[in-house]
């Protein structure tokens, strides 16, 4: 019993560094949302319009140590989040990146990357996890906003944890086990490109973490076996591309 609690306490570790460093830690602006109503939630998703976004569903296959990962991206109940994943990966953003982070240990959790940083070979992996996309016509980051949908919402929440706002439904799109979600730092709306696959059902991250898809293939004999710095050696859109749908506005004004 002991034994377990202490490996529960190692967990909470991890998890409280996860969610410290996940991504860049820099402070972003964040939209307040007071109550998760339909209207002041469509008043966000309007103000998100310039971000990439996904109309239904895509498949992304990406190669990872000569196998390929299947993802279904899930555009339908987090349109920006997918939308976002989509468009990096049609730009080719992901091509070479490493993953810098792969925690098994004392229990299965996630494996993440996604930080641009790692295209350059000579940055070490532990000076890894703080990188996003920076946006070549604005030459500023992108940030996207958090967006999970509650069950039998009509729409997702954005900026919000749920926590925050009170709800105590389930997402919609839950961390069970090869989930793909977006890696942030603390405020809500500070994820840009880094994503992680969940190892094992993480529902203490549900409402706190956006998940845009899943693993449909390679779960086991890929995503399993990659370590801290193998690389994604590509990614691609090989369903659903036409789904995807960017404003030519790319400011956030």
């Amino acid at each position: 019993m002991q034994r377990k609690i202490s490996q529960w306490l190692l967990l909470l570790l991890v998890v409280a560094t996860f969610l410290v460093t996940g991504c860049s830690a820099i402070s972003v602006p964040n939209t307040e949302v007071s109550t998760p109503t339909p209207s002041s939630q469509t008043q966000l998703a309007v103000k998100y319009s310039y971000l990439p976004k996904l109309n239904g569903k895509a498949t992304v296959v990406m190669t990872v140590n000569g196998s390929p990962i299947t993802i279904e991206v899930d555009g339908m109940n987090a349109p920006i989040t997918a939308g976002n994943f989509v468009d990096l990966v049609q730009k080719g953003v992901y091509d070479g990146l490493a993953f810098h982070r792969v925690v098994r240990e004392p229990q299965p959790f996630v494996v993440q990357g996604g930080d641009p940083q790692s295209k350059d070979l000579n940055v070490p992996l532990n000076n890894l996890g703080t990188g996003g996309f920076i946006d070549p016509q604005t030459s500023t980051r992108r940030y996207i906003p958090l967006e999970i949908k509650p069950q039998e919402a009509s729409e997702p929440v954005y900026s919000k944890t749920f926590e925050n706002v009170g709800i105590q439904q389930q997402p919609v799109l839950p961390h069970t086990r090869g989930a793909v979600a977006m890696a942030r730092s603390q405020p809500p709306d500070s994820a840009s490109s880094q994503f992680y696959f969940a190892l094992t059902d993480l529902p203490f991250l549900d409402g706190n973490y956006a998940v845009f898809g899943y693993v449909t293939q390679g779960m086991k004999e890929v995503v399993d076996q990659i370590e801290a710095g193998d690389r994604i050696e590509s990614a691609k859109v090989v369903e659903g591309l036409e789904n995807l749908s960017i404003k030519t506005n790319t400011s956030g004004s």
